[in-house]
């Protein structure tokens, strides 16, 4: 199976050494990249924006693909994503696996979230925290729950 990461704007210069050494410790586990897509300048109407973020996310995704967005916590009654321990979500992996998906892809929103037809073509969706977190933290805090989810898969020590 084939990880992706699509997420907006380019790894801060602090998060640098620490995505580039989690993607490389994923990639001893499965295949993976990170598709990073440029910020979208210029539009103050967070819906043109949001549309504009979507245009450009979507044309990195295969119709094939399974599509998980990284999303808030679900409000009751609301579009959001489910929380899950390491451990769950190290079996949620297992699971995408188990079901021979040739590419996962997880995707990351820009400041205003998601536009309806990104939300149209994910399969599920994950919430990291219930707290807000900047979006290069959500990246690095990803990277790091992907590497440790493959290390629980493989019975490993990191995750201790």
């Amino acid at each position: 199976m084939k990880i992706r990461l699509i997420c907006l704007n380019k790894t801060a210069k602090e998060y640098e050494n620490l995505v580039a050494e989690y993607s490389k410790r994923i990639a001893r586990y499965t295949k993976f990249d990170m598709v990073v897509l440029p910020a979208v300048k210029g539009i103050n109407a967070s819906e043109e924006q949001q549309k504009r973020e979507a245009e450009k996310i979507l044309t990195k995704i295969q119709s094939t693909s399974y599509v998980i967005l990284l999303n808030e916590t679900k409000p009751i009654n609301s579009i959001g994503g489910k929380e899950y321990t390491s451990k769950q979500f190290a079996n949620l992996l297992q699971q995408k696996m188990n079901a021979s998906i040739s590419e996962l892809v997880f995707v990351i929103g820009g400041a205003y979230g998601f536009y309806q037809s990104v939300y149209d073509i994910a399969k599920e969706q994950v919430s990291l925290s219930k707290l807000t977190l900047p979006h290069q933290l959500v990246r690095l805090v990803f990277l790091e729950q992907l590497y440790r989810g493959f290390t629980i898969l493989r019975g490993e020590k990191y995750h201790h």
